[in-house]
């Protein structure tokens, strides 16, 4: 089997991940995101449909040219569609009506909309939510930093156990902050807006990325004891025999997640896209970052 020297050009790692941390860090301060209506409230329009309801993807092809913001459209029963974007002057609401109609005409000359509904609507994240879920964060964060570093008690030496987790949770908030850092750039540049699946993505992101670390760490727990080698040695062992099934793991989520982000619908693609770039830099972090960490805090000590 090739062994790979990662460890022993653990600088260069380093150097390439605290360089990628400052950009998207920088772009996140600076420019912030771009927020959807889940945070920003907006319109939401309900109409029913007198003959066959049209998919999605088609009503979203026929409102293109009208650019909605955060446009989310969601079947409701046989015959109803529901769309949420962000407000928008009576015009465009006309105009919107308008271009269901036609698209539905064209398919059946006797198919009609009637609107049911047209209402403003408040942001469904609001301040208090969102204070609560970095108030989970923080506790789910100490709560996986004192679990690590009670499952690794037995493997204090030569670094300490409650280094594995500090190094977990320092991999992770890399990825999640490069993450939310691209998003930030899109959003700056492309006007790609953030929702409520993006959140989801982000502590999706955060459980993947502390779990892959666990995955080496774990390894380097089991070869320590056995080991003939120096602690560096040792690492970059353990770091050589879960690489092929980390990167494998890694591609095969990433190609599912590729296919989604081109083929499906415009209200799962940001999710998928923050999961792609989140696990891309969650599979890089728990190779070139957290066990890197270690084998620096240990030459420190000496």
């Amino acid at each position: 089997m090739t062994n790979f020297k990662i460890i022993q050009k653990r600088k260069i790692w380093l150097s390439i991940s605290g360089a990628l941390f400052v950009v998207f860090l920088a772009a996140l301060l600076v420019w912030g995101f771009k927020y959807g209506i889940d945070f920003t409230g907006g319109s939401l329009l309900e109409v029913r449909f007198a003959g066959q309801r049209p998919t999605v993807s088609q009503t979203e092809a026929d409102l293109a040219d009208l650019k909605l913001g955060s446009l989310i459209i969601q079947p409701v029963g046989e015959i109803d569609m529901l769309l949420r974007f962000q407000e928008t002057a009576e015009e465009t609401h006309q105009a919107i009506l308008t271009k269901l109609t036609d698209a539905a005409k064209i398919a059946d000359k006797n198919n009609a909309i009637e609107e049911l509904r047209f209402e403003s609507v408040g942001p469904s994240i609001g301040a208090e939510l969102k204070a609560k879920s970095l108030w989970a964060l923080f506790f789910a964060l100490i709560a996986m930093s004192l679990y690590i570093t009670y499952a690794f008690r037995k493997v204090s030496r030569p670094v300490a156990s409650w280094k594995y987790g500090l190094a977990a949770i320092i991999a992770m908030f890399h990825d999640a902050v490069i993450t939310m850092g691209v998003f930030a750039i899109l959003g700056h540049f492309y006007d790609v807006e953030i929702n409520i699946a993006f959140v989801a993505a982000v502590l999706t992101v955060i459980g993947y990325s502390v779990h892959d670390s666990i995955v080496v760490f774990d390894r380097i727990r089991e070869n320590l004891p056995k080991s003939d080698l120096d602690f560096e040695g040792t690492v970059n062992m353990s770091l050589n025999q879960t690489l092929v099934r980390s990167v494998n793991t890694s591609m095969t989520t990433l190609l599912v997640l590729t296919s989604i982000i081109i083929f499906g619908g415009s209200s799962i693609r940001t999710f998928a896209l923050a999961l792609a770039v989140g696990i891309f830099f969650g599979t890089y972090s728990s190779i070139f970052v957290a066990p890197p960490l270690l084998v620096t805090w240990e030459k420190w000590k000496k």
